[in-house]
This record gives structure tokens, C-alpha cells and sequence, in this order.
């Protein structure tokens, strides 16, 4: 279950995937101590962005950019196990959470040349290479923690 969820995918829906591990630890909460509780967290939070989308930021404002969207979750080491909830699909990366989710936007871009793909980390490195596939990035702010600029639900 943990590469599915009950929507199925629609190209024409933006798709944005979501490094879980770049974006939890972007909020010194105490997620080191339980990290799947903090991946599932996240997840939660991203009900609401599936709904709503990402919160954009411009200059000091935010902004909720249109939803639906389609929500991947790639989450690897002990936050494996981290089950779909409809609306975000979670995928368990078997090694390199940055290695999966360049795969899952290479085939994205692959299967819909114009569909909108973007990344959620801070990550350079990986920002990089999904840019390099022609890919656009958001920063962790936009997902987590939830906005108040973005609908809760």
C-alpha cells in the first residue's frame, strides 16, 4: 500500500513530491527522537495541501497556489512503513530518499512532458539535479509547518 493511494494519477493535476526527510528536519521540533512519527506528521499536513496547494511565497507574504495537486511523500531509514492516506501517496525509498525522488520526477516528466512537476526540499544538491530534469522547486516552508495563509482542510 505504501506506493499507492485511492486517488490514482491524473497528468493533468500538478504533481509535487515531497523529500519527507529535508522537510522535517527544517523545523527543529524534536523529530530526531521519533522519526516515522514526524513523517507521519507531515503526511497529515499534506492532506490539506493536496487539497489546497502549496503555499508560495512572495516577498513576505504566502499565498496558497491552486490545488488539487497530486502529493508523493518519498520518506526513507526508520520512517519506512509510513502508510498512504488518501490524498498523499507515500513512497519508502530502499536507499537514497534524493535517488528516489529523481527517479519518480524523471518518470513523471517521461509519461507527461508538460505536466507540472515540482520538489519540496532545500536540499542543493537535489535541487539540482530535479531542476537539471526540468522540474521546479519550493522550499520546505511551502508544505510544513502548515501555513495559515493555506485552508486546514
Amino acid at each position: 500500500m505504501s506506493e499507492r493511494d485511492a486517488g490514482g494519477t491524473d497528468e493533468r493535476v500538478p504533481l509535487l513530491v515531497v523529500d519527507a526527510a529535508n522537510v522535517v528536519g527544517s523545523v527543529p521540533d524534536g523529530w530526531w527522537r521519533d522519526r516515522r512519527g514526524a513523517a507521519e506528521r507531515l503526511r497529515d499536513a499534506l492532506v490539506a495541501v493536496a487539497r489546497h496547494g502549496p503555499a508560495v511565497r512572495d516577498e513576505a507574504h504566502a499565498r496558497p497556489e491552486p490545488g488539487p495537486v497530486e502529493v508523493v511523500l518519498v520518506v526513507e531509514g526508520a520512517a519506512r512503513g509510513v502508510a498512504a492516506v488518501p490524498g498523499v501517496r507515500v513512497v519508502a525509498a530502499p536507499g537514497s530518499g534524493d535517488d528516489r525522488i529523481v527517479e519518480l520526477v524523471a518518470e513523471a516528466l517521461a509519461a507527461g512532458p508538460r505536466r507540472d512537476c515540482r520538489v519540496v526540499t532545500a536540499d542543493r544538491g537535489l535541487r539540482a539535479r530535479v531542476t537539471a530534469l526540468g522540474a521546479g522547486v519550493l522550499g520546505p516552508r511551502s508544505v510544513w509547518p502548515a501555513h495559515p495563509a493555506r485552508p486546514e482542510s
